[in-house]
């Protein structure tokens, strides 16, 4: 079992890739795993794991992202069932994003990837310099 995910957790996902589902094409939980993993639903889980969020608070905190793009995962986590949405009858619109219980379980899997990766920096980093050098020394 993984380190760092809960246990009922881990034995569901090496349940299904032991049977084959998240490797095959048609799997639905492929599109689920795409949106989880994708470039901007990780960080929008990190951000949500803090707690309620406008719209415009959520882009702030995470650098870079359009508000397209914001949108476009947040309607896709939503659509999920791992955020909610509510809307406040004021003007002008406000708009408040927070993670459903489901989501609490899957953003605590993302941010346990994201502290590793953090606390493994230089290592990756290290890694990625030897190779960059391998692969520039001329023969």
């Amino acid at each position: 079992m993984q380190q760092g995910l809960q246990p009922e957790v881990a034995e569901t996902l090496l349940a299904l890739v032991r049977q084959g589902q998240v490797l095959a094409s048609d799997c639905p939980s492929r599109v689920v795993l795409n949106h989880v993993c994708s470039r901007w639903g990780v960080l929008v889980l990190v951000v949500l794991r803090g707690g309620m969020h406008r719209f415009s608070e959520i882009r702030r905190k995470i650098g870079g992202v359009s508000e397209k793009m914001l949108a476009q995962t947040l309607q896709h986590l939503e659509h999920d069932g791992f955020v909610s949405r509510k809307s406040l009858p004021v003007v002008p619109p406000h708009v408040q994003y927070r993670l459903t219980p489901m989501g609490e379980e899957v953003a605590l899997q993302v941010e346990t990837l994201v502290t590793w990766i953090e606390t493994n920096l230089p290592r990756i980093m290290h890694a990625r310099e030897a190779s960059n050098t391998l692969h520039t020394t001329p023969e």
